[in-house]
């Protein structure tokens, strides 16, 4: 994935749909790191047929420039267009940090990619969030077309399922509270932000948020003592994050269902998290005929799953907005023969090892389901009645396979 290393700036990238909060993100980054330079692409023209291209720094713009689309893409433009760009900056020389500030609708898991694969260090992924938005956004289900967010002609996402990907796949999140014109965020949202990611480290860059300790009062002058050497600035925790490293592999697999941290059970300020886990196979008729209920209990639900009738191949569950996406995600390693472990990554057998079934190996249900009014037991009896019954399950595998599937409509497996 890695191309050959560059030298260079370290590149922190800074994307985000809540627009507002990741100008404020990046207008703190070029504060609190003198002379870093901000590269960005607006793809608002796209429609048009090229892409605009933006480098400033503190004190405004330093050039402009337009790049043609690519295969009618306009994120396949900024892919070719961003990495030259990144090498003029290198060659110039004399600049701390690379922001590349993503235009609203483009994930950073593909930039972060193209990033390292022309040879430069991301040193840090950040998701600029309001986090007074965070449920709004959740639960909309237009396609980012109808907001004039979409990257291409043939985008068919959603604001909600792109938002919550931008969201997941940061390790630090940049919370722009107060902001102008947003209402104010209140317990119940950022305990749903808390919930949704719970390992991401959460960066304040609001109009109160502070980026160093106030001085100390000064010492009348009579009473003062001869000057000492000023310490260095420590630098703020947005710079500090934006430092910190990213390993892009290990974010990619974080986002493989087969290995994803999920999070964990949770309760508090109205907003829930259920885990539910279950070693038992879904029966695909009853599963199917639930997925609108399940799809709709939540504001955000994700996950692996298994069906009776498919049990080779693992399922991936990824809803927002009261859409779901179910797709497989390849076999799972319990499918595989013993000689195909040794191309699977690390990553993979480590996460298998620790789910391990005598029976069925790494195959389960993992779903987690975070809302605010989760109904947590309607919830898991819903859950609980698609699974096969006692006397399904005792029948086995060649029984299960005879299953009527309600689910070919959705797979192509």
């Amino acid at each position: 994935m890695n191309g050959p290393e560059r030298p260079g700036p370290p590149v922190v990238i800074v994307g985000g749909l809540h627009a507002e909060a990741r100008r404020a993100t990046v207008a703190r980054l070029l504060a609190d790191v003198p002379g870093s330079v901000v590269l960005h692409h607006d793809l608002a023209t796209a429609t048009e047929g090229t892409v605009v291209r933006t480098v400033r720094d503190a004190t405004g713009v330093l050039s402009a420039g337009e790049a043609p689309l690519v295969n009618d893409c306009a994120c396949c433009a900024l892919r070719e267009d961003l990495v030259p760009e990144l090498v003029r900056l290198a060659e110039a020389g004399g600049t701390p940090l690379a922001v590349v500030e993503l235009w609203d609708s483009v994930e950073p898991k593909a930039m972060a990619e193209v990033v390292t694969a022309g040879g430069f260090t991301v040193t840090g992924v950040i998701t600029a969030v309001d986090p007074a938005l965070v449920l709004p956004y959740l639960g909309n289900g237009d396609d980012l077309a109808e907001g004039g967010l979409a990257a291409a002609a043939t985008d068919q996402r959603t604001v909600a399922d792109t938002f919550a990907r931008q969201l997941e796949y940061a390790p630090v999140l940049a919370l722009a509270e107060s902001l102008p014109g947003s209402p104010e965020a209140d317990d119940e949202d950022r305990e749903l932000l808390a919930q949704l990611h719970p390992t991401a480290l959460k960066v304040p860059v609001g109009p109160g948020a502070a980026t160093a300790a106030p001085a100390a009062p000064a010492a009348p002058a009579a009473l003062a003592e001869p000057a000492a050497p000023a310490a260095p600035a420590r630098p703020s925790a947005l710079a500090r994050a934006a430092l910190a490293g990213f390993d892009v592999e290990a974010a990619a697999a974080a986002q493989h269902p087969a290995c994803a941290l999920l999070p964990a059970e949770a309760d508090a300020h109205g907003v829930t998290t259920l885990v539910w886990h279950r070693r038992r196979p879904f029966h695909p008729g009853r599963l199917y005929a639930a997925l609108e209920d399940l799809t709709c209990a939540a504001a955000r639900s994700r996950g692996r799953f298994w069906l009776a009738d498919k049990a080779d191949t693992l399922l991936h569950w990824d809803a927002a907005g009261g859409a779901l996406c179910v797709e497989g995600a390849g076999p799972w390693l319990a499918s595989l023969p013993d000689a195909a472990w040794d191309l699977i990554p690390p990553v993979r057998r480590a996460a298998a090892a620790l789910d391990w079934h005598p029976e069925h190996g790494d195959r389960c249900q993992h779903l987690v389901f975070t809302s605010p009014g989760l109904d947590r037991d309607g919830l898991a009896r819903l859950l609980e009645s698609c699974l096969l019954t006692d006397a399904e399950y005792a029948a086995g595998r060649a029984a299960w396979e005879r299953l009527p599937s309600g689910f070919d409509t959705l797979l192509e497996v």
